[in-house]
């Protein structure tokens, strides 16, 4: 609880959407737009290709490994300070890594960039569920913040070819100092200030070892994809990983203030959300990366024209997303309904050639991942941080932004291995020619995507399974416990949807090349 409401009165809750919305933006596009700019980057800076894949993975472990100490802060503090220390903080580590004069400041800056995103994004989602307590408006609102949060990737693609091409590479840094300022003079004049009438703890144990865990998790599936799964360093952080998170939750159980609630968990229907979360982070990869594997190496088209090319699913999942609060079903059959159709479009993927034309093979695949990712996000977000007590739900936004860092993190490594892997054993069994690069390469890319449509498929029948009915989400009276509807100010239960910063595509264009 608080002692005050420390967000907004009724006359400022639309302004504070936006000022979360442009905060959430910058942190989507940071996702894709250094991407596009890395190999300008690296000409630049004269940085190897083994060294390149750190500028992305710099940013995933700091990111990751930290999201959990960054929602409890947000718990034990002024969320508006927080808010505007992540975001000042993110500012100024995008302008160190835009006047990078080396390698290793550039990664630096990207490590300090994952810290600062950390501390900032369950603060960003904080503040507005506090804003909003009428189920409709908020129902609205949530859906304008998860059509930003979907639509930045497919921006910072269009937003990276153009100041790469016209600019430089450094403005894709430089650019978020303009977000930042934004965000932050409108939280200094819209967001009110509000303490915690009973500040928790810092579970000091439990943050050392769920960080380590994290950390060695993401390092593990990132060294994975250069090193090979059978590396002692790769193996090494994987059992590493998952011993110290096994620590972790035993630890959670003897303390009086944990950094995890238990019980945050144990709940079926934020559990099964969880689950949901986590496969469709390592499925969706697929998507973002092979697809842009294709359409620039293969089809030729420039990483503008890609970005491009992925609005049309930007906007079905725009779509889908606003209108998943308005039908009649509940978040099982919705999301389940998502991952079939994610499955479906998936397995589309797997017909193409090097031949095959945008319109007629990628395009309906396309727009069926669209609409079943917004119905998977906006449902899952919803459910899985529902129905908490303040003191919890910092950390529950931030388990799920860790959920979705930790599978797509999974996925990059795991599916680019899949298809290097059918990509090289193609090219050992076929003759060779002019095309023969590019067709296993393009091979490869759907053996990817068949695996992701299993999984999406395996994620629609643990949905199913895991997820409570509508019936069994409603209370006694009839009235359905997910979201909560708010009651008096002293006991409101405050539920955060997560941000999606973590679903951003890790694109690195010439990671898979040709050659």
């Amino acid at each position: 609880m608080t002692a005050a409401n420390d967000d907004a009165g009724p006359d400022r809750r639309w302004p504070v959407l936006v000022v979360v919305a442009v905060a959430q933006l910058m942190v989507v596009l940071d996702g894709t737009i250094v991407n596009i700019a890395l190999p300008s980057a690296q000409q630049a800076l004269a940085f190897s290709n083994s060294d390149r894949q750190w500028v992305v993975t710099a940013y995933a472990l700091s990111f990751g490994s930290l999201l959990l100490v960054g929602g409890r802060l947000g718990d034990m503090f002024s969320r508006k300070w927080v808010f505007v220390a992540g975001l000042v903080g993110f500012a100024i580590a995008s302008a160190i890594g835009g006047a990078a004069g080396s390698f290793v400041v550039l990664v630096t800056a990207r490590a300090l960039q994952g810290v600062f995103g950390a501390v900032l994004a369950p603060s960003a989602l904080g503040t507005l569920v506090s804003a909003f307590n009428d189920p409709r408006e908020r129902a609205r609102a949530f859906g304008v913040f998860g059509s930003v949060a979907a639509g930045g990737s497919a921006v910072g693609l269009i937003l990276g070819g153009v100041l790469t091409e016209y600019l430089s590479w450094r403005w894709c840094l430089y650019i978020n100092l303009v977000f930042a300022a934004i965000a932050v003079a409108g939280a200094l004049a819209y967001i009110r200030d509000g303490r915690p009438a009973s500040r928790p703890r810092m579970d000091w144990p439990g943050a050392v070892l769920a960080c380590a865990g994290l950390f060695a998790i993401v390092f593990g599936f990132s060294h994975a994809e250069t090193a090979g799964w059978t590396a002692a360093p790769t193996l090494g952080s994987l059992v590493g990983g998952v011993v110290l998170l096994a620590g972790f939750i035993l630890a959670e159980r003897r303390v009086r203030h944990p950094l995890l609630p238990l019980r945050v968990i144990v709940d079926r229907a934020r559990g099964g959300a969880y689950v949901a979360l986590g496969i469709s982070g390592i499925a969706i990869f697929g998507t973002f990366l092979f697809l842009t594997f294709y359409l620039q190496v293969v089809k030729g088209d420039s990483p503008l024209t890609t970005g491009l090319l992925f609005l049309p699913m930007t906007g079905c999942i725009l779509i889908s997303s606003n209108l998943s609060s308005t039908i009649g079903l509940g978040p099982r059959a919705l999301i389940a309904t998502g991952m079939l159709l994610d499955a479906g479009g998936m397995a589309l993927l797997t017909r193409i050639t090097v031949t095959s034309s945008y319109v007629s093979a990628v395009l309906p695949a396309l727009l069926i991942l669209g609409l079943g990712l917004g119905l998977i996000f906006a449902q899952t977000i919803n459910t899985a941080t529902a129905g908490l007590a303040r003191e919890d739900s910092g950390v529950a936004s931030a388990l799920v932004n860790t959920m979705q860092q930790v599978g797509g993190s999974i996925g990059t490594s795991a599916l680019s291995t899949i298809a290097l892997s059918a990509t090289a054993t193609y090219l050992i069994g076929h003759p060779t020619g002019p095309l023969a690069a590019a067709v296993a390469a393009t091979h490869g890319y759907t053996i990817a995507f068949g695996v992701s449509a299993g999984l999406l498929g395996l994620g629609c029948i643990l949905t199913i399974v895991l997820l409570p009915s509508r019936r069994r989400l409603a209370d006694p009276a009839g009235q359905p416990r997910l979201p909560p509807a708010p009651t008096a100010p002293a006991a409101r239960s405050e539920a955060i949807p997560v941000a999606l910063c973590s679903c951003s595509p890790v694109i690195t264009t010439h990671d898979l090349r040709l050659d």
